[in-house]
């Protein structure tokens, strides 16, 4: 009883600490080697929103995360949630540093952003492991997939908003090889589509609350 305890604590303090504390990450910010942005106003208002949902889906990648290190009980695995949350941690506390820095704030939703995205790593470990894996590689996918349309997005100007999508992209994509290489399944058609249907709702509320 006493390991299920101390998992549901850690879970709980994860929530908090993403919700409501400055992030740290452990690795720095990228930058490229380019003149220093110097973005106009309409500029700056779209990287805001862009970067605000793409701090929205780090939100919901913590909690998918450590509900999923919850439910499995293999503490390989586990361990191998943990990381990628470490990993995605990272981004976090660059995506939350890159909205300060344009004068955004957050999205005013991430408390439902984060239960949702729990709740949904929770019924996906309910249907075991490989299916739990699946799960991260089909959202690591679609989230690639995001963070290439906001490169395109992106002003051309805005060096360090495209430097650090630019690097997520590459994490979210090696997450996505190493639940594969863990045994994931394939999820089913209807469930992929299902999942791009929620997250299409999520990133144009995000965009704008």
């Amino acid at each position: 009883m006493k390991p299920s305890i101390d998992l549901a604590l850690t879970a709980a303090d994860r929530a908090l600490r993403t919700l409501f504390a400055k992030p740290q990450a452990g690795r720095a910010c990228p930058t490229v080697a380019a003149e220093a942005t110097n973005l106009s106003t309409q500029d700056k208002a779209l990287s805001g929103a862009l970067m605000r949902v793409n701090h929205v889906g780090e939100v919901c990648a913590q909690a998918l995360y450590a509900a999923q290190a919850l439910g499995t009980r293999d503490p390989v695995l586990r361990e191998h949630f943990l990381q990628a949350s470490r990993e995605e941690g990272d981004h976090l506390a660059w995506t939350k540093d890159r909205l300060d820095e344009l004068g955004a704030r957050p999205s005013l939703l991430n408390p439902l952003w984060y239960a949702g995205a729990f709740g949904l790593g929770l019924i996906a470990g309910r249907f075991g492991d490989r299916v739990s894996l699946g799960f991260v590689v089909e959202t690591e996918r679609q989230v690639e997939a995001h963070l290439a349309s906001h490169l395109e997005r992106l002003p051309e100007g805005d060096h360090e908003s495209r430097a650090i999508v630019a690097q997520m992209k590459d994490d979210e994509a090696q997450h996505a090889r190493a639940a594969e290489d863990a045994g994931a399944l394939r999820l089913p058609a209807p469930v992929k589509a299902l999942m791009r249907s929620a997250a299409k709702v999520m990133t144009s509320t995000a965009h704008y609350i």
